[in-house]
């Protein structure tokens, strides 16, 4: 017997919405926008690796007679990722309290100022505090942009949109690599050009400042504050007008549960199991994938450089050359992104990765650097450093988009915070002992990553769910929470039911009747039960 011939209000994925209708230009133009602030994070992230290379910078701070100049390096990338740690746990309380839009502009202000006041640092002291400040800015807006993004893309196309935010971040990469490249044979009479390419992370910030003002809010927020219309006119924008009706009254029947459910930490970390999972998998896929040491072969890439013999100037060149194929193999991942379960696409990446990184170690162990040197072997280990990269991409535009999925609108902010947060922490290790790990052990730091990461492939591939396509609201049915789902338990919810009767039923199956084969965002259909009572059956895609 059919839904309706039981008289029920149900939802289903089965699609009823093709690619083309979810496609909208307007939220690809706003999601660009938006992602100036993951270029941000690119740029002040990648920007200290070139710096401290800069020879102008080691002179100025005399890192090279300094007998503790290690432990400085170290600081420097330390407390770049202990502010990020510290402060990714503040942006739920801007996000849930001011709005999606608040969330990302209140730590923009932290990478405006920091950058301006590392570009004009004085001594060494000034430029790791605001580098301290600059990495919780950064950080922040890593949490901050997805939270957004996920809440205004449709489901069907969310991974590529997740992957044009990777695509600005590692841009942000790019120009900042570049930049210090290009300045390196820049020699001005005071021997300061590692400073404006420091300065130059302030540009993508003002960029988002200003444009701000006319970025829509997030609709579920919107409709948590019970700005309804507001809401409804924000997803006008972004969707086709009866699919943006028919997501808005899921979005409401979700809301309206979601309101009555906790919220705090302590009941997404330890009280509810459903919830305890999520963070879970939310911290355990970020961390994961910073097993990866991607981060190290970043910041410290022109010291790896250094350590196979290449030059300054070479090793500026290379590190730029290296997010460009960062940026090819993001490029590649967008195209199998919303094709691949999740789940394989993060292990597959990993996996790639590990086998890539076992080819770099034996490259390096067999050839040391010396009189002799194979320069063949040595320009293969610099492949190897390139195809790494390319590997890494496949899982790295997956996480963040995962994170905004597994959880519910009420733990969204929260849990990509604690996602975020996993990232910091793998950082502040793997960063505070790079300098000496590669001064003294050399490519046996490389197992540090081979090791973790092959144990977490296989962990993701046993454990991890798939949310590959599935609408927001539908995710908690993954973790057994089906009375959180306002088409489970909530299927005679009167206030959604008389929406749906309220036009929208006549409205879509007139839409069913005009498309092809009945491609519409919603299918609706009247039937009547055994007790002569007509009741309403609405098919729900997003």
């Amino acid at each position: 017997m059919s839904d309706s011939e039981k008289g029920t209000t149900a939802t289903t994925p089965t699609s009823h919405v093709t690619d083309k209708r979810q496609f909208n230009w307007y939220n690809v133009f706003m999601v660009v926008v938006v992602s100036w602030g993951a270029f941000a994070y690119g740029y002040s992230t990648a920007i200290i690796g070139p710096t401290l290379a800069q020879p102008s910078f080691e002179e100025y701070f005399e890192l090279e007679t300094r007998p503790n100049a290690n432990a400085l390096i170290s600081t420097m990338s330390g407390l770049y990722s202990t502010g990020g740690f510290l402060g990714v746990f503040t942006v739920p309380w801007v996000a849930d309290k001011f709005g999606r839009k608040w969330g990302i502009v209140y730590p923009t202000i932290f990478t405006l100022i920091s950058g301006a006041f590392c570009a004009g640092s004085t001594n060494i002291g000034e430029f790791i505090l605001f580098r301290f400040i600059s990495g919780a800015g950064a950080f922040m807006l890593l949490a901050a942009v997805p939270i957004w993004v996920n809440e205004v893309v449709p489901p069907k196309t969310r991974g590529g949109f997740i992957t044009l935010m990777g695509l600005m971040l590692l841009a942000g990469y790019n120009v900042a690599l570049w930049a210090s490249y290009g300045f390196f044979f820049f020699r001005p009479t005071a021997n300061n050009q590692w400073r404006a390419p420091l300065g130059l992370q302030c540009l993508p910030a003002t960029i988002v400042l200003v444009c701000m003002p006319w970025i829509p809010e997030s609709p579920r927020w919107l409709v948590m504050k019970d700005r309804i219309e507001d809401a409804r006119a924000v997803l006008r924008k972004l969707h086709e007008p009866d699919e943006a009706e028919v997501e808005m009254r899921q979005i409401q029947a979700q809301i309206s549960i979601d309101r009555t459910l906790p919220n705090g930490w302590m009941v997404m970390l330890f009280k509810k199991p459903s919830y305890r999972k999520r963070s879970m998998l939310g911290f355990g896929t970020t961390a994961s994938i910073q097993f990866s040491g991607i981060l190290v072969i970043n910041i410290y890439g022109p010291t790896i450089y250094a350590s196979l013999g290449y030059g300054v100037s070479t090793q500026l060149l290379l590190a730029a050359c290296w997010v460009g194929a960062a940026f090819v193999g993001s490029v590649l991942s967008m195209f199998i992104v919303d094709r691949v379960p999740r789940p394989k696409l993060m292990a597959g990446g990993m996996i790639a990765c590990v086998i890539v990184l076992i080819v770099e170690c034996i490259l390096i162990a067999q050839n040391p650097i010396g009189p002799n040197v194979n320069t063949a072997a040595l320009k293969a280990a610099v492949a190897m450093i390139f195809l790494y990269v390319v590997c890494y991409e496949f899982m790295n535009n997956v996480q963040l988009g995962f994170l905004g999925e597994i959880f519910p609108f009420h733990l969204r902010s929260k849990g990509i915070a604690l996602g975020v947060s996993g990232i910091c922490l793998l950082n502040i290790i793997w960063l505070q002992a790079a300098p000496t790990a590669l001064e003294n052990i050399g490519w046996k730091y490389y197992l540090c990553f081979i090791i973790p990461s092959s144990i977490a492939a296989v962990l993701i591939l046993l454990f991890w769910p798939d949310t590959n396509g599935m609408p927001l609201e539908e995710v908690a049915r993954l973790f057994g929470d089906e009375e959180e789902l306002f088409g489970e338990n909530h299927k005679h919810d009167a206030d959604h039911a008389g929406a749906m009767e309220n036009g929208l039923v006549a409205r879509e199956r007139a839409n069913t009747t005009s498309e092809d084969n009945g491609n519409t965002a919603a299918g609706a259909s009247a039937a009547v039960d055994g007790e002569g009572k007509e009741v309403t059956t609405a098919v729900i895609r997003l």
